[in-house]
């Protein structure tokens, strides 16, 4: 079967059998050769079969080359200078490693022109042995969508496999000269893959200025995926091996503590993040938002995390009471369930958007504020432990309704479909049936009816050869991995972890895994950060949070597990960059010109530690959704009872960037620990007492002292590998 090609990919193959080869190499079992054509440089790997993939380093933008030099070979790789009418490049080849087999190529640009640059072709391609590039077989796993990671995975017929992770934060630099973006630009269509440098046609490359116009990562395998978990856990696994090589930004410590107490008092004092209806107080969705009747998932969105932060803080607080006795208002006695609005204001709702019609139930808002009543309920709370028990009857009726494969919409009176897919051929929410099954697991925890178990089971059927289509909604997806984990744990099925690991795979899949320094991006951090839905342009602050939560469960939740190194050591991550970079929400720390002065709902104040929604790629505004107050509670107040440990009756406080599991503290002031993660990567602690005075602190791992670091605050910091266990000790 022949597949159209551009008329680039079309003549590739004659390029390279009539070009010049400069060098060779072997990456473990397979065959390198480095190919000068006329108007690009190649990498062409060879499997042991014969099959052939080109890789291009170079490309002359349509020109040819006037001179291409091997200035450096090794066993290494190769470096080489080239030179065209345009410009001239500097191009390196490197191995990296054998096992896995990886190597990297580099290639950057110095135009002796202004130029503009209206196209450039991907620079993946399959060396079909017939010579036509379009007769070549392969099935493209995983591309970029939007601004997403630069990766691409694809397996070849019965050869083999190849993982492409372009490193696009290189290519910041020309982004920021020419106005452009890199969103999308890598996937393409089989057989024609890969990166395509951003069209320049607005604003030109500058002349006499070199730039970055790839850095790629390329792992080679011979294993070809046979079903869809195979395709998750072996994207995990590579994606893992190329972290370990990728230049990531660093990350310095956030006052979390400060930043909370700050949140604190914005969130009670603030008129604009508060609604009077009844004689209670409901919290809006977004700040001066007082047209939108109040959600009970804004009201639990705020009440779990400020729970679980006065839990860590050892004292309760009025906002908590004040918040709880709103609930009793959302529910239903004729459907006998808790309803999305508050029913004594769904008058005002606009009908601008089909949620926001009365008797209008999007699947997974119905399972959101229900599980968050089980966290509350579990906890003792007697008004969230009510509500959840005379509301959980319908939801089960729900999921019987539709057989477990919810639809978008639907209408909560009648059970009638309203939005049956996503879009066309694409079902409903797929994982739905997870968030389902965690709210069932929730359930059967306290009340100890294993009916909810059997629930749980029924539902997780519907995500078996789902594959990377499971995720609808990050938070869902992440509760789900979750879920799956225990269901494994308790039944030793394997099909449970298998799937927990997809949706695990999904969450990367969904993140940006690379730094966008241009435009007004030059002012946050995105690094890893999670999209909220398949197809959102931005990141969003609350599912941001949901799905650090969820992850940080999964990893306590796996202490007694052989959990995949790769999923030790991509979660660890996530969560490290995650509590560095959330500050980046709050418009207290952005300068003001990278804010929306178009807000879709309420307003934005500048001075409020309540976060924007969202953050957007470089070259658009951020918050241009509204300022959202049930993430304001969610960021820092989540984030504090996971990351800072008391280590006395006082206010002496550990805090380490990575999962900290087993803290076991000792009379003689003395605690153990162990940090979660990957022994080949670091992360940071920091020993913090009263006033910024610590006591002597030290920090030893299997009786070997770590090194410790003045912070020029009266801290002490110490840099430590993950999977390690540590000790620490002070006077006490």
């Amino acid at each position: 079967m022949k597949n159209p090609v551009t008329a680039w990919a079309a003549t590739a193959h004659f390029d390279i059998a009539e070009g010049q080869e400069l060098s060779t190499a072997f990456l473990g079992s397979y065959h390198l050769s480095l190919v000068s054509a006329p108007t690009a440089l190649w990498v062409i790997a060879k499997w042991p079969d014969g099959k052939r993939i080109g890789f291009r380093v170079v490309y002359a933008f349509g020109t040819v080359f006037e001179s291409v030099n091997l200035t450096d070979e090794s066993e290494e790789g190769f470096e080489l200078e080239l030179q065209c009418r345009l410009g001239k490049y500097r191009a390196s080849v490197k191995k990296i490693s054998d096992e896995p087999m990886m190597f990297r190529y580099t290639t950057l640009f110095t135009p002796q022109e202004d130029i503009f640059i209206p196209f450039c072709p991907r620079d993946v391609v399959p060396l079909h042995q017939s010579g036509n590039i379009s007769e070549a077989e392969g099935t493209v796993h995983v591309t970029q969508e939007g601004t997403r990671s630069g990766h691409l995975y694809f397996s070849l017929d019965k050869s083999g496999s190849v993982f492409y992770f372009q490193n696009l934060t290189a290519i910041s630099e020309y982004c920021d000269a020419t106005e452009t973006s890199l969103g999308g630009t890598v996937g393409g269509k089989w057989p024609e893959t890969g990166f395509s440098l951003p069209a320049a046609m607005e604003k030109p490359v500058p002349a006499d200025k070199e730039f970055c116009v790839s850095d790629a990562f390329v792992l080679l395998s011979e294993e070809v995926p046979a079903k869809e978990t195979d395709v998750a856990i072996n994207y995990l696994d590579y994606l893992a091996a190329v972290y370990l090589h990728l230049p990531k930004p660093a990350t310095k410590y956030n006052d979390w503590v400060h930043i909370a107490t700050q949140g604190l008092i914005d969130i009670k004092n603030n008129k604009g993040c508060w609604t009077q209806a009844e004689g209670n107080s409901y919290l809006n969705a977004y700040v001066c938002d007082y047209d939108t009747p109040p959600e009970i998932m804004v009201q639990l969105a705020v009440l779990v995390p400020l729970t679980e932060y006065f839990e860590w803080q050892g004292s309760p607080d009025p906002v908590l009471e004040e918040i709880r006795k709103g609930l009793p208002a959302f529910y239903d006695e004729k459907l006998k369930v808790i309803r999305r609005w508050l029913p004594s204001l769904k008058h005002r709702l606009d009908q601008s958007e089909e949620q926001k019609k009365e008797g209008v139930m999007d699947a997974w808002y119905l399972h959101h504020p229900l599980m968050n009543l089980t966290r509350l309920a579990i906890r003792r709370d007697k008004v969230a432990e009510k509500l959840l028990l005379d509301s959980i009857e319908f939801p089960i009726k729900v999921a019987k309704k539709f057989k477990y494969e919810w639809p978008v919409f639907y209408n909560m009176e009648t059970l009638d479909i309203i939005k049956a897919e996503t879009a066309e051929g694409e079902g409903g929410e797929k994982d739905v049936p997870g968030a389902y099954a965690h709210l069932m697991l929730e359930v059967r925890d306290l009340t100890g009816d294993e009916r909810y178990f059997k629930e749980a089971v029924e539902a997780v059927k519907r995500l078996e050869g789902v594959g990377f289509d499971i995720f609808y909604q990050a938070n869902n997806t992440a509760f789900t991995a979750a879920t799956l984990l225990r269901m494994y744990k308790e039944t030793q099925d394997q099909k449970y972890l298998d799937l927990s690991y997809t949706c695990i795979a999904c969450l990367f899949r969904n993140m940006q895994i690379w730094e966008g320094s241009y435009g007004h991006a030059k002012h946050y951090s995105r690094f890893m950060s999670i999209f909220p839905l398949s197809e959102a342009p931005y990141t969003a602050a609350y599912e941001e949070l949901e799905v650090y939560a969820a992850l940080d469960y999964y990893l306590k939740e796996s202490r007694d597990i052989e959990l995949r190194p790769s999923i030790q050591l991509l979660v660890a991550e996530f969560i490290r960059y995650f509590v560095f970079r959330m500050p980046f929400y709050y418009p207290t720390v952005l300068p003001e010109e990278v804010i929306s002065e178009d807000v879709k709902t309420g307003e934005i104040d500048r001075k409020l530690w309540i976060p924007l929604e969202d953050l957007r790629d470089g070259w658009e505004k951020s918050g241009q959704v509204g300022q959202e107050v049930y993430g304001a509670a969610g960021a820092g107040f989540g984030i504090i009872p996971r990351q800072y440990f008391k280590l006395t009756d006082t206010s002496l406080l550990l805090f380490c960037d990575y999962p900290v599991h087993d803290l076991r503290i000792f009379k003689a002031g003395a605690a153990t620990f162990k940090v979660k993660g990957d022994a080949a990567l670091e992360c940071k602690i920091r020993v913090m007492g009263d006033a910024k005075l610590v006591p002597e602190v030290s920090l030893s791992q299997n009786g070997t002292e770590v090194k410790a670091f003045e912070t020029g605050d009266g801290y002490v910091e110490f840099a430590v590998h993950g999977d390690t266990q540590y000790k620490v000790e002070w006077k006490a």
